[in-house]
């Protein structure tokens, strides 16, 4: 059962060895059972991890087992319903801050949603007021290219019957001062 244990020959070789001088009695120092074997070979051969010492086991009459899986039992069920108790405390925890955070996110839709709100409002009123601005532009045009058109018509009639036209006096026929009416 030891070959599986072991990633080499000389390893199995070396607990083999480590093994046989055990038995025999002989005493192997701390510096030589380091140097002979590796820690994979010690797992191997004690069949625990290194630094996990078994538990102390009271010297007397009896040994109360019981005792001991009830002692054992108890101490992991206060250390489970401390981690219990820790757990429900950081769910609690994160509980609070996911509804602050939700109730955060829900202040600012509702901040956000208003401003925009005002803003389009803001929007709708200089779009009318532009609109209302270049009718009144459009209007003082029109007008103005009215008064400019009945103008010119004024102006372009006065200029082409101004030698024609007969005034009441002594200046009739100005424009033709040669002729005379005699009969």
């Amino acid at each position: 059962t030891l070959h599986a244990c072991f990633a080499t020959e000389e390893e199995e070789e070396e607990v083999e060895e480590v093994a046989e001088e055990e038995e025999d009695g002989e005493e192997v120092g701390e510096e030589e059972e380091i140097e002979g074997r590796s820690a994979y070979a010690d797992i191997c051969l004690h069949g625990f991890v290194p630094g996990l010492t078994p538990p102390k086991i009271p010297e007397g009459d009896k040994v109360d087992f019981d005792d001991i899986h009830r002692k054992r039992m108890e101490k992991d069920l206060t250390e489970l319903q401390t981690l219990i108790e820790a757990h429900f405390e950081k769910r609690k925890k994160e509980e609070e801050e996911l509804l602050s955070l939700t109730n955060r996110i829900e202040k600012r839709r509702s901040e956000r949603a208003e401003q925009m709100k005002i803003r389009a409002e803001r929007e709708r009123e200089r779009q009318n007021k532009a609109a209302e601005e270049k009718a009144r532009k459009d209007d003082q045009e029109a007008k103005k290219k009215a008064d400019d058109d009945a103008r010119k018509k004024l102006i372009l009639s006065n200029l082409t019957f101004t030698g024609y036209k007969k005034k009441k006096g002594k200046f009739q026929n100005t424009t033709f001062p040669n002729f005379s009416l005699k009969s």
